[in-house]
């Protein structure tokens, strides 16, 4: 099992290298509504379903990395005394 989730990581990361959030956002959007209208063959909703964790992933990677990013920045407005802006 762990080499299941193993792999569907590496494909995320290769995946998020080249999508950004949004458009990765936009095609799951399209995924989930695919796989809500039904319709289509087991095989198709398996491969419409794996693409989803894929870009699921990619999606918490990005949203991770703005957390640490505004988590480090408020740390650091934070020591420095603050501004008096905000």
């Amino acid at each position: 099992m762990a080499k299941t989730d193993e792999k569907a990581d590496e494909k995320a990361g290769a995946a998020e290298t080249t999508l950004g959030y949004e458009q990765a956002r936009d095609e799951l959007v399209e995924v989930v509504r695919r796989l809500e209208a039904g319709g289509t063959s087991l095989e198709e909703s398996l491969a419409l379903w794996e693409r989803g964790e894929e870009l699921a992933t990619v999606c918490r990677r990005w949203l991770e990395g703005a957390r640490a990013r505004l988590d480090a920045a408020l740390a650091e407005s934070g020591g420095a005394g603050g501004d008096g802006e905000g």
